[in-house]
């Protein structure tokens, strides 16, 4: 993986989650180009999740995806395991990383919901029709 400070936008993308390709169609709509990592074939490595973590100023847990019904399997809802052992489950289990994070020159964060993308992006279109039909406008609340 390149390095957390680069000069194109990346995205860790589940093509089968709404708000991923909601946030990637943000992305391409207000002119980036991102490198679009499928996660879930290519998982990050300890190495940069960990790098990932500290650049977004969240904890393991804040980004563990407690949906997925490994989570249940695994007891990861248990306040007793570390962030180590929150971390180990997200490398085996890559499915338990929240998604999609975007990362570019002004940060790293997870982007849920989809416009969190707005932010981190040079030039954000002023508003984006969701797959759903939700019109967003950047900047405005």
């Amino acid at each position: 993986m390149k390095p957390l400070k680069q000069l194109k936008p990346l995205i860790f993308h589940n093509p089968n989650c709404g708000t991923s390709r909601n946030t990637l169609a943000i992305m391409i709509a207000s002119g980036e180009q991102p490198e679009v990592v499928e996660y879930l074939k290519t998982p990050p490595t300890r190495d940069y999740l960990v790098e990932l973590l500290a650049k977004m100023k969240t904890s393991p847990r804040e980004l563990l995806r407690s949906k997925e019904p490994i989570n249940d399997e695994l007891g990861l809802d248990n306040p007793k395991l570390s962030d180590d052992q929150i971390i180990d489950a997200m490398m085996a289990h890559p499915i338990l990383i929240n998604r999609p994070i975007v990362v570019t020159d002004k940060g790293a964060a997870l982007c849920r919901p989809s416009e969190r993308v707005f932010e981190l992006l040079d030039n954000p279109v002023s508003s984006f029709t969701k797959e759903d039909g939700e019109v967003i406008h950047h900047g405005k609340r």
